[in-house]
């Protein structure tokens, strides 16, 4: 779906690559073996395979994040992106081997059938989570994601959002719920840790910022985090032995890689629209793009509405599936788990507050008020496939919102086939209400939300016309004896994230100061930095760092001393042989 979108939006968009320095033969290229790639993922059926395609994907995405080699920023994010994937990778092919030790073989058949202890179990877990975790862009294995993403063109970055962090949260479900057999409690409880550090840090990152693809990247953070917390229920449930309940949370995740997949797209799409038309990521130099843009601003309006989950579109059916799915904590046996799971349940229901702040903060200073530059003064509607690519997935966005049993119903093959059991109560009642538990406990019908919706607006306009409503009279605001109000005086991104800023400023680094320009005007100048890079990922620069320069010292440039450690080598080599 979302590639359909990108095949209609790419021709148009890469025309204005065509006049640079950069090789449109060699982004087409990388483009359909980074498709290839994701595709033999999900078809591998042995770990080698897997293990060559997962290559594939990663080699190819990195030349896609640098096709823009020119600019320094870019070259750092790929060869960032590079590092952490091969890591990554390493990691999930020491879990395959875990598994293949037990199992005899590479392929998924034989490591289906594994012996293994619980102990390696877990150990062939925590490989796993970390592989497919730092792939999926989880805190802290995420610094590579707000890097790469902005520098990819943007129907790239709907690619690597859309689907091939989905294809790293196929990669852990294909493991842990497939290969690895009877799965433990406790293995969710550290998924739903991570999972709920990752949604509470990615949204409050993607409210600070300014460059709108790096908050459309953070929020992918956020979102994966919500995934895991889907799946992380569904382990303690199937875990504890609560088969139907690990069933819904199950559902819950898999509905939401649909929707994420959706929107995500979606609002890259949008945002490559943007800057296809303005020239600006900055969403301080934006401002009035509806009046200049309106199709974009109708299709961007319906992805804030699914990322915000607000019915009807789709967003909210997979995260009221999962609030439902952490509501039945009262059948657990355990305590701790009765008392950590209501606090998921919580950062969960913080974490929807504050996307909807941060996807009202984006439309409103991007798509309302006045142009605060030039080049958004100037802007023009985008050519007709960059719409159609995005009136696609807008439309996918609020058909799988409508019609959530016949979405289930697609979906509820993959619990069958992995759990052993499915959702049949969904669909209970019909395809007009959906109802996961029960209809005595909860139940939503889309479509009647859809025909509410439509008999108000009518109502509202006939009021309209019919008088009933007293027409607004235009005219200018009161300006209490002040100059007219210009662009500068608008509500900014930066003022607008202001008092979050205040509340979660620990959790970043942030540098504020207040100077002058050239021409004596006040310049308010604003750094904020992820902490995780300073607790996790320089003091490992700085120590790779510091063991080059120590390893640096071995050349001498003296022939006699390289022939001395070549010798000392091969004989430790020998001593460790024999």
């Amino acid at each position: 779906m979302v590639s359909v979108a990108v095949g209609l939006y790419g021709p148009a968009y890469v025309r204005g690559f065509e006049h640079g320095r950069d090789s449109l033969t060699a982004l087409g290229g990388f483009a359909g073996l980074f498709l290839s790639g994701m595709l033999l993922v999900v078809l591998a059926d042995d770990a080698f395979l897997f293990m060559v395609a997962w290559e594939v994907m990663s080699l190819s995405s990195y030349f896609l994040v640098a096709f823009q080699h020119e600019n320094a920023a870019n070259r750092r994010a790929a060869f960032l992106y590079l590092l952490m994937a091969h890591i990554g990778g390493l990691a999930i092919l020491l879990g395959y081997g875990v598994l293949a030790s037990f199992g005899g073989g590479f392929a998924f058949e034989a490591m289906r059938a594994a012996p293994l202890t619980p102990g390696w179990a877990s150990v062939a877990f925590v490989l796993a989570f970390i592989g497919f975790g730092m792939k999926a862009g989880l805190v802290p294995l995420h610094a590579w994601l707000p890097e790469a993403h902005p520098a990819a063109p943007s129907h790239i970055s709907a690619l690597m959002s859309g689907v091939m962090l989905k294809v790293a949260v196929y990669g852990f479900i294909r493991f842990v719920f497939d290969l690895l057999g009877e799965v433990q409690w406790q293995w969710g409880v550290a998924v739903l840790a991570i999972g709920s550090v990752s949604a509470l840090t990615g949204v409050l990152a993607a409210l600070l910022q300014t460059d709108l693809k790096r908050l459309l990247a953070y929020s992918s953070v956020e979102n994966l985090g919500i995934i895991f917390i889907g799946l992380g229920l569904a382990l303690v449930f199937l875990g504890t032995g609560h088969a139907p309940l690990g069933t819904l949370a199950f559902v819950a995740a898999l509905y939401h890689v649909l929707n994420h997949a959706l929107f995500k797209g979606l609002l890259f799409l949008g945002a490559g629209a943007i800057l296809h038309s303005t020239h600006e990521r900055d969403l301080e130099q934006m401002g009035g793009l509806l009046r200049r843009m309106p199709w974009t601003g109708l299709f961007f309006l319906i992805g804030c509405i699914a990322i915000a989950a607000l019915p009807p579109f789709n967003g909210f059916v997979s995260e009221w599936l999962t609030f439902q799915a952490a509501l039945q904590t009262w059948q657990l046996e355990s305590g701790v788990l009765r008392s950590l799971i209501p606090i998921v349940s919580a950062v969960l229901a913080l974490t929807g507050a504050l996307v909807a702040a941060t996807f009202v903060k984006v439309y409103g200073v991007a798509f309302l008020g006045q142009a605060r530059s030039r080049h958004v003064r100037h802007a023009r509607q985008v050519p007709f496939g960059m719409r159609a690519g995005q009136g696609w997935l807008a439309g996918l966005c609020l058909l799988f919102g409508v019609l959530p049993t016949a979405v289930i119903s697609v979906i509820d093959g993959v619990p069958r086939q992995l759990l052993g059991a499915g959702l049949p109560q969904a669909a209970a009642h019909g395809w007009l209400w959906l109802t996961p538990v029960s209809p005595a406990t909860a139940s939503y019908s889309a479509p009647l939300v859809v025909v509410l919706l439509a008999v108000l607006t009518a109502l509202a306009l006939w009021s309209l016309r019919r008088g009933a409503v007293r027409r607004v009279r235009r005219c200018d605001a009161w300006d209490c004896g002040f100059a007219p109000p210009t662009a500068r005086m608008q509500y900014t991104a930066t003022a607008f994230a202001q008092p979050i800023r205040q509340v979660f400023g620990l959790l970043f680094h942030i540098e504020e100061s207040v100077g002058r320009r050239e021409d004596g005007a006040p310049r308010y100048q604003l750094s904020i930095g992820d902490r995780s890079w300073d607790l996790f990922y320089a003091p490992v620069m700085r120590a790779v760092e510091s063991a080059s320069r120590r390893v640096v010292r071995l050349q001498s440039g003296n022939v006699r001393v390289y022939l001395g450690w070549t010798l000392a080598t091969l004989v430790l080599l020998l001593w460790i042989i024999s």
